[in-house]
């Protein structure tokens, strides 16, 4: 089939392209509101960009009224976020952050999510996830209805026993994050995994 995604199939280019381009990291995304609260977030529009500088990229989109979300007005204000990384035991928690609260409600608070003080941010990470990425606004592009907040990761936060510090590697056999699959509702593991070494 060819679907023109910018004319007649353009309201159903959501649909499509996040349930072909999969699996997708989830970025947990912290940030912090007006009054201190901790607004917790994921967001599958979202990966590494590079690595020098360290680059993450997520992209929020707006509410249904055409407001941006939290997650997007928190990390321009402030000008930091922290991407947190969700393995499987963290999965529903995670996807109970996906609920739209009232403004002013925390969603660390409202589902008994401990946090932990960043080291360079005020904005906290979240305490159990395995991974976490401390990050600073680096720039917000907006291409139309899209807005990819790309930001420098200044601390990578990881537990011991995903890290070999001989060689400064994850331990992939101690990793298992969860990705994001089909719109609106699947989702993978990510323990099924196979090696191919790289041609020379």
């Amino acid at each position: 089939m060819n679907i023109d995604l910018l004319g007649e199939y353009a309201d159903r280019a959501y649909p499509l392209l996040a349930s072909l381009v999969v699996p997708r990291p989830i970025a947990w995304v912290s940030t912090l509101d007006e009054e201190g609260g901790v607004n917790v977030a994921p967001f599958s529009f979202f990966n590494l960009m590079g690595a020098n500088p360290p680059l993450v990229v997520f992209a929020p989109g707006n509410r249904e009224n055409g407001a941006p979300k939290d997650s997007a007005r928190n990390a321009r204000r402030t000008g930091e976020f922290v991407v947190n990384l969700v393995d499987e035991a963290l999965a529903e928690a995670m996807n109970r952050t996906a609920a739209t609260l009232p403004p002013g409600i925390s969603e660390a608070e409202e589902f008994g999510l401990a946090t932990v003080a960043s080291e360079l941010i005020a904005t906290p990470r979240l305490r159990d996830v395995p991974a976490a990425l401390e990050c600073k606004v680096h720039s917000i592009q907006v291409i139309g209805e899209n807005r990819m907040i790309i930001g420098i990761v200044h601390r990578l936060y990881v537990r011991d026993e995903l890290v070999d510090l001989e060689r400064m590697r994850i331990v992939q056999e101690n990793y298992n994050p969860v990705g994001r699959m089909s719109s609106p509702d699947w989702y993978c593991r990510t323990g099924d995994r196979f090696e191919m070494r790289r041609p020379l």
